[in-house]
């Protein structure tokens, strides 16, 4: 083996290997043999605490990340229940805390609208563990705050929209490297190779194009932007 010409030892029982996928219905591969070694193919690993699938799954992304947000939660959720704790203090918490947890690398997900509303139900759940319940003026009974109550009580952005916010920040950030780096390549370049039949998958650069219309810059692309307001978004 190459490794061993240069005098690297390669442990194959810690040494995985995956295939990625066009669809789901590709074939699986056995183990791959080399030099009286074999080598375990897997469907996900945990790479910079992201899960990556062999069929790209966006949803396994969300939920492990969803998965550790709720770990992060229930670290700080005594917190939460002290009532003389102010509000502010607990969404500062959440902000500080939890949400960052949730958001790790989320600037390059592509989130088709299940997905986001994963997200926003998660949220949705603390805020109302920190706003509590409110009275019902009609019945007199408790009950629990509707979504657009939260919206009006919680005064930051919501989690989807920090999550549009980060993915224009960062392909500002990639736009201004030249095209001599080689994640610009990768930004502006356009793939050879056929999409598979049936219905395409949202890309990342079809959300990024969704939020240059919420914003009144639709039709711009990256590039066009950069050079249109200076060099930041």
């Amino acid at each position: 083996m190459a490794s061993r010409e240069i005098g690297i030892e390669v442990n194959a029982d810690k040494i995985k290997y995956m295939v990625m996928y066009g669809d789901q219905n590709a074939g699986r591969s056995h183990n791959m043999k080399n030099d009286n070694r074999s080598f375990e193919m897997v469907e996900e690993f945990e790479y910079l605490e992201t899960t990556l699938t062999n069929q790209n799954s966006i949803l396994e992304k969300i939920k492990s990340r969803l998965k550790s947000g709720n770990a992060c939660y229930h670290s700080v959720q005594n917190f939460f229940s002290y009532s003389l704790l102010p509000k502010n203090l607990k969404t500062g918490i959440y902000r500080t805390i939890i949400l960052p947890v949730v958001l790790y690398v989320s600037e390059h997900l592509s989130l088709t609208f299940r997905e986001e509303r994963r997200l926003r139900v998660f949220e949705n759940t603390v805020l109302r563990i920190i706003f509590g319940p409110r009275m019902d003026e009609v019945t007199g009974e408790w009950r629990k705050l509707h979504n657009e109550e939260l919206n009006d009580l919680y005064s930051s952005p919501n989690i989807v929209r920090v999550i549009k916010s980060r993915r224009m920040r960062w392909a500002g950030h990639v736009a201004r490297m030249g095209d001599r780096r080689g994640v610009y390549r990768v930004l502006v370049g356009k793939p050879e190779r056929n999409r598979p039949l049936g219905r395409p998958r949202r890309r990342w650069d079809d959300n990024f194009k969704m939020n240059l219309q919420e914003v009144g810059c639709g039709g711009m692309d990256c590039i066009e932007l950069i050079g249109t307001v200076g060099g930041h978004l």
